[in-house]
């Protein structure tokens, strides 16, 4: 019983922040941005506190302040713009880590920006359109939480080898193919809920190239932990750690999801 000693704080968390998600996504994209700029605030202090800075002094503040200024554009139609500043961004909170150079890594302050920055817009983007947004990403969360849970019980269950024992020696090759599975078959099962005509083959690949993403999410983030030499981003929430241990997979699964939506336009669900 060792081995599921967490499940019972894991599985009361996600029963409480869940619903919280869903109930923002199917009210607007205007509480969406809301829940958005919170997450995005929130990576951005974890991500200055691993780095050993401060988002009280430069240069830790200029990671929140510009994943929200990009954010903010994204949500006024102008994604292009808010790519420019996160590019701007990451190159000027290297460039101030660097003069005079502190404790504070300069790379990786402005890999943060870049990282928390592009996932943010990418979930503005596609939540923006009145008529399929909400859909896309209720889909693309149902199908990240599915890897997620699926490649946590399979991994648990049935062990095996090691996938990336120098980087997360906890995740299974049974694991990860659990969490494949389980993504492919509840976007699957969503985009029956969500449309009437669907082709199962197309439903299954985005799926799957979603539910992969949000494992190579989970394994960068695992790599990113390790260099820092911590377990856990932060202790905000109980049995996960925190948020960028909670959103690793989505900050992975959503610039797939919403190049997914650019090359297919707008109005148009991201399985059709």
């Amino acid at each position: 019983m060792q081995r599921w000693g967490d499940l019972r704080k894991r599985a009361l968390t996600a029963a409480l922040l869940g619903p919280a998600a869903l109930a923002c996504m199917w009210m607007g994209a205007e509480w969406w941005a809301g829940l958005m700029a919170i997450c995005v605030a929130g990576m951005a202090w974890e991500w200055v506190r691993l780095c050993g800075g401060s988002t009280r002094a430069l240069p830790g503040m200029l990671v929140p302040g510009v994943v929200l200024l990009a954010g903010l554009l994204a949500v006024l139609g102008m994604s292009m713009w808010g790519l420019l500043v996160l590019a701007a961004g990451a190159y000027g909170a290297q460039w101030v880590a660097r003069h005079p150079r502190g404790p504070v890594p300069p790379l990786w302050l402005g890999f943060g920006v870049v990282y928390i920055g592009l996932a943010g817009i990418a979930l503005i983007e596609l939540r923006a359109d009145d008529r399929v947004g909400r859909d896309n990403v209720i889909f693309l969360f149902l199908v990240v939480w599915a890897s997620d849970i699926s490649a946590y019980l399979a991994g648990r269950a049935f062990g095996g080898p090691r996938l990336v024992p120098a980087i997360s020696p906890n995740k299974t090759w049974s694991g990860a193919l659990g969490g494949l599975g389980g993504a492919m078959l509840v976007g699957l099962l969503a985009a029956m809920v969500f449309t009437s005509d669907i082709s199962f083959t197309r439903v299954l690949l985005v799926a799957a190239l979603l539910g992969l993403a949000a494992q190579a999410g989970d394994l960068l983030e695992s790599w990113i932990k390790r260099r820092f030499g911590v377990k856990d981003s932060s202790g905000l929430i109980p049995g996960h750690g925190g948020l960028l241990d909670r959103l690793d997979g989505v900050l992975a699964a959503a610039p797939v999801g919403a190049l997914i939506g650019v090359l297919l336009g707008a109005g148009v669900h991201l399985w059709r």
